[in-house]
């Protein structure tokens, strides 16, 4: 698990400044189905997403936090101040949830400069896609809630 953890991390998206705007989509709102329709994206993200978004800005304004990244936030914070945790990892996460998507998207990443970065990542850790695949798929059985 920590391997895929590393490998996440590798994309990690960054919001900088005194206050954190909620990202648009890479993609529209119509362009994920049928595996998601457009009413389901315009509500996970422009009021779920948003609402982390508005909640942070809120909770760190004139605050040390306020200029911080959202990993600086996540890592200052995890222990002591679990509202503003919450809020700043679930808007680093959603951030990072719309940037796994694509219309036509699945399967062994594609040639990019990012892509390839991740391809070399999987195949130097897991030996191959498929092995990555099947232990990830392993290590999401075995989680208990």
């Amino acid at each position: 698990m920590q391997r895929i953890l590393t490998i996440l991390s590798i994309l990690a998206v960054v919001a900088h400044g005194a206050t954190y705007d909620l990202p648009p989509l890479p993609f529209g709102t119509s362009s994920l189905k049928p595996m998601i329709g457009k009413k389901t994206l315009q509500i996970h993200h422009g009021k779920h997403h948003a609402k982390y978004v508005n909640t942070l800005n809120a909770l760190v304004a004139g605050t040390s936090l306020e200029n911080q990244s959202l990993e600086k936030i996540i890592k200052a914070t995890y222990k002591s101040k679990p509202g503003i945790f919450n809020n700043a990892a679930q808007a680093w996460n959603h951030s990072f949830y719309w940037k796994c998507m694509t219309p036509k998207g699945g399967g062994i990443p594609n040639e990019n400069k990012h892509s390839k970065l991740l391809c070399d990542k999987i195949n130097a850790s897991f030996g191959s896609y498929d092995n990555f695949r099947k232990e990830f798929a392993e290590a999401a059985n075995c989680i208990r809630i």
